[in-house]
């Protein structure tokens, strides 16, 4: 059932054979270079943007570190500085031609640093022409869909004069078993797809990312396997779409079939994704989730828009009513659930009354946060030519508003856990008071309570003193 094509299962395995062998390539110069230098190389690299970002930089350090460079946060003493770009905003395009400038002046002083562009933003064509002629010292450009090719396009910089520029317009290959550097030892994402084929108006990521395609279940089983092995016990499944997962396959699986699959995997404790579409969430994937031990009671939802003449323009594909008939689905079903969402401010041509239907979405639906965002015009999408943008002083009101009345709502329901004892990740020490440490429960809201750094890492039971807004105070139960 679970079976790819031959041809696209031989071309990821001669594409990870091909790599390998670059890797001991690059082993052997970095050696080299260390030597001359009588120091050990270092590596920094820099995520812009989504999860699915975050999961490829932990690749690509994950080939720099098995290379032989050693990971810093230090740009001024790394000997190779990676950018993951991203471009869903045009002003995320102008701050890394802003850092460029900074790390074109330490190139100067470090003549053996290699500064290489990699993600989304490379994707565009006039952004790595633009890199090409003005950012000369840039010397390793390469996009979304070829990231597993990092030590190669490094030996091949390393053996040429130039700019070395390799971007893929698309690809059908996934390649399995890149090494991997995860910035948590108890939690990870895994990539179950990637590409959209959603078109929203307003937004970048389809033309970037390029088509949906999915991985085999039997990839992503083994590596979340693997990943409990090493001591993972939560997992994030990720996808632009993951309601639309395994449409593609050559044996189709739905996202719910997926997600039993991944249950059964002993040793793993919870399981958490995004995102998924209204448009197309079905009724088993809210059943998996309500049967499931493991599954997070959180579901991240965007609506984007409350208005659903709004919504047809950004081609969402649901209406208002529908939206909030599924929210009453879900939580008929699901009643503890913890619903958050994407909502965007000033989208071309929103009217008052748009808006006021934006404001009862959040009214009924009763999110328990919102990331709310002032819609920002990106060139290449369908909505930045659109008629009737609206003027900043409107937006900036509304924007005003709608955080009110998201904060209002969301206290509402904020503190139905307190005087309860609920079980938690603890992630990391406080950033406010090092007796403290910082833990998430699973409806990803926060928790800060007495305890050290033996807990990071381990699920414990905590009693819920006192809600503070989007985040709790307790102690060990």
């Amino acid at each position: 059932m679970y079976e790819t094509s031959i041809n696209e299962r031989k071309l990821s395995e001669e594409a990870l054979e091909r790599q390998i062998v670059y890797i001991e390539k690059c082993k052997e110069k970095v050696r080299e270079i260390s030597e001359e230098l009588g120091r050990p190389l270092k590596c920094c690299t820099q995520t812009f943007g989504c999860q699915m970002n975050a999961r490829d930089s932990e690749k690509l350090l994950g080939i720099l570190e098995q290379i032989g460079y050693l990971p810093t946060e230090d740009e001024k003493e790394a000997d190779i500085v990676l950018y993951n770009t991203c471009t869903v905003r045009e002003n995320a395009n102008l701050r890394v031609y802003g850092r460029l400038g900074h790390l074109n002046t330490m190139k100067k002083k470090n003549p053996h640093m290699i500064i290489a562009l990699c993600g989304c933003m490379m994707q565009e064509p006039d952004v790595v022409e633009k890199i090409r002629t003005s950012y000369k010292f840039v010397d390793i450009v390469f996009g979304t869909f070829n990231i597993f090719k990092l030590a190669e396009l490094l030996y091949s910089r390393w053996n040429s004069n130039g700019q070395v520029i390799d971007i893929w317009e698309e690809t059908k290959e996934i390649v399995e078993d890149l090494p991997t550097q995860r910035k948590y030892p108890f939690k990870s994402g895994v990539n179950i797809m990637f590409g959209c084929n959603n078109f929203c108006s307003y937004c970048i990521v389809p033309y970037v990312r390029g088509r949906e395609k999915s991985r085999e279940p039997k990839y992503i089983i083994r590596e979340i396997e693997r990943l409990v092995a090493d001591g993972v016990k939560e997992v994030m499944l990720l996808g632009q779409n993951v309601n639309s997962y395994g449409k593609n396959l050559e044996s189709p699986v739905s996202f719910a079939e997926l997600l039993k699959e991944v249950e059964q995997i002993e040793g793993l404790e919870r399981i958490r994704f995004m995102t998924p579409h209204p448009k197309d969430l079905s009724d088993d994937l809210i059943a998996v989730m309500r049967d499931s031990k493991k599954i997070c009671n959180h579901m991240h939802l965007p609506v984007q828009s409350g208005s659903s003449r709004l919504l047809k323009l950004m081609n969402r594909r649901y209406t208002k009513e529908h939206y909030l008939e599924l929210v009453e689905k879900i939580r008929h079903e699901i009643p503890d659930v913890s619903l958050t969402t994407d909502i965007i401010v000033g989208f071309p041509g929103e009217t008052e009354e748009d808006f006021e239907d934006t404001l009862d979405v959040v009214r009924k639906a009763k999110f328990d946060s919102a990331y709310t965002f002032i819609y920002s015009k990106r060139t290449g999408t369908p909505a930045a030519s659109m008629d009737d943008q609206v003027p900043e002083d409107v937006v900036k009101n509304r924007f005003d508003r709608l955080l009110e009345t998201v904060h209002e709502t969301a206290h509402a329901i904020s503190n139905r856990y307190e005087g309860k004892i609920l079980p938690v990740l603890v992630e990391d020490i406080d950033d406010h008071d090092s007796s403290m440490v910082t833990a998430r429960m699973t409806n990803n809201i926060l928790v800060h309570f007495p305890g050290g750094k033996e807990l990071i890492g381990t699920v414990v039971d905590v009693y819920m003193d006192e809600c503070k807004g989007f985040y709790y105070m307790g102690h060990r139960a």
